[in-house]
């Protein structure tokens, strides 16, 4: 049970995968193909930010009580908005039926049941609350909308603007990065704002992550370490929205700009945007769960991943933890039930080359 579940974040809820100064950048150009959608997605983030943060100020629901003696099991219904923006839109697919004839449908449904599976096999947590949750997403929200939500009870996916961004359903790990806010909202329920909302943005880039490389049956070495590497289109100069191995370095294009990440505290950027700068900041403790899965090797998400969703489960966290909060609770985490020297050691160095301080 989530200590602070009873406590209503005061900020608002995550906005969407694609950080806003890309969408800053876009809605300024003179091609009218790359601004117009741009603003309609700002506008549209804008409005669904307002919502969830009257949302956010009612009591949270609580898991349900687990059943004993039942299998967990997905329960996934994908809908589809028809480009239109009314939640959750007409009903597609729901769990155990026959593919549609809409490869998003198809898509959000696999990466549904991928985000599940990964939550299940490796933390036996059954689905988004650990009691079952149904999985619902939408697909085809809105005109050209190019971004993609958790709006605190459904993933939903826009087309994109199919000149900047593809499809949002292409990328298992988006998917997983924004149901995995949804783990967060029951758990550590972090506040998204400062550095807080960075180790939120951030813990949902690492499970996307892990839900990928568990798809591909990757290793630590062996993962790319990029999240959304399949949104950008051709004429974007980049490989993806972020890079948990080289924060800074997932694309560097006239129109988009140069991807601002640091992976150090020394570059820790400060401003008001973005609720403190947190798809920039998240950079961070990106590069810090990079090096410690690497530095343990094998499939990350059998030791350091267990580090993190332990961490987030582990009631030690305020809501409005900083880094340096959340340093400490993963090691005191890996002391106990992972407490090998190599792995404290690991995670110890992985901090501190990140430049966020460590105490033994």
């Amino acid at each position: 049970m989530n200590p602070h579940s009873d406590v209503p974040p005061p900020t608002p809820a995550p906005c969407g995968i694609v950080p806003p100064h890309l969408l800053d950048r876009l809605a300024r150009s003179d091609d009218p193909r790359l601004a117009v959608p741009a603003r309609r997605t700002l506008d549209r983030d804008a409005a669904q930010r307002t919502r969830r943060h009257l949302a956010s100020r009612a009591t949270p629901a609580q898991p349900l009580p687990p059943h004993p003696g039942v299998e967990p099991a997905p329960r996934r219904t994908v809908y589809d908005a028809e480009n239109r923006e009314e939640l959750p839109g007409r009903r597609v697919r729901s769990e155990g039926r026959e593919p549609a004839g809409d490869a998003s449908v198809n898509r959000a449904y696999a990466a549904l049941g991928a985000t599940f599976t990964l939550y299940l096999t490796a933390f036996r947590r059954d689905s988004v609350d650990g009691s079952g949750l149904p999985l619902d997403a939408t697909v085809h929200y809105g005109e050209q909308y190019a971004n993609a939500f958790w709006d605190g009870g459904r993933m939903v996916c826009g087309d994109g603007d199919g000149e900047v961004f593809r499809d949002f359903t292409l990328a298992v790990d988006v998917i997983g990065h924004e149901v995995t806010h949804g783990v967060t909202q029951y758990t550590a329920n972090l506040h998204y704002s400062g550095q807080s909302g960075a180790l939120n943005e951030s813990v949902s880039d690492v499970f996307g992550s892990l839900i990928k490389q568990y798809e591909l049956g990757q290793t630590a070495e062996d993962a790319d370490w990029l999240i959304g590497a399949e949104l950008f289109t051709d004429r974007v100069q980049g490989r993806a929205l972020r890079s948990m191995r080289e924060p800074g370095t997932a694309y560097d294009d006239d129109v988009l700009g140069k991807d601002p990440q640091p992976g150090h505290m020394d570059d820790f950027v400060r401003t008001t945007d973005d609720n403190g700068g947190v798809h920039i900041n998240s950079g961070i403790p990106n590069r810090a769960f990079h090096r410690f899965a690497v530095a343990l090797g094998g499939r990350a998400w059998e030791r350091a991943g267990r580090v993190w969703y332990d961490t987030l489960n582990s009631g030690s966290l305020s809501p409005d933890a900083d880094f340096a909060e959340f340093a400490a609770a993963t090691l005191s985490v890996a002391r106990e039930p992972h407490g090998t020297g190599e792995v404290t050691k690991a995670l110890a160095q992985a901090w501190t080359d990140v430049g966020v301080p460590v105490t033994d």
